[in-house]
């Protein structure tokens, strides 16, 4: 009688290889995930430097100069609105300017595109350091 009953569940070796394949896919996707993560939070930088811009032309329609200062756009915050990116100004010339957001915190760890930048030129603008970090 003993040999018509089967055996149920599983061994230990199948459970083991299971488990195996369990860790090898959560190390390929969780650093892939992080990647995308950081790649997207860029947006927050992207927005921060949009919003600087708009302020700094309305600035100069106002007074014929781009503000040397981030304190006399009013409104305009020193940090991105998640708090991802700290800004920066810096006059480049009497109609242009260059404006940096610098990644800070875990945003850090995007070392493709540390810092985002967006030269302007009599109103002309121009992302840096490259197209690929302005992408969202």
């Amino acid at each position: 009688m003993t040999t018509a009953l089967r055996r149920r569940g599983f061994t230990l070796v199948e459970l083991m290889v299971a488990c195996v394949i369990v860790v090898l896919l959560a190390a390929t996707a969780v650093p892939s995930m992080r990647g995308d993560a950081l790649r997207a939070a860029r947006s927050d930088g992207v927005q921060a430097l949009t919003r600087l811009q708009a302020a700094q032309e309305r600035y100069r329609t106002a007074h014929g100069l781009y503000a040397v200062d981030l304190g006399t756009l009013g409104g305009v915050a020193l940090v991105s609105e998640q708090g991802r990116y700290a800004l920066h100004v810096e006059n480049t010339g009497p109609e242009s300017y260059t404006a940096t957001a610098l990644a800070r915190g875990a945003q850090a760890r995007d070392t493709a595109c540390l810092a985002l930048t967006l030269e302007v030129h009599q109103g002309f603008a121009r992302p840096g350091p490259n197209p690929q970090c302005w992408n969202r």
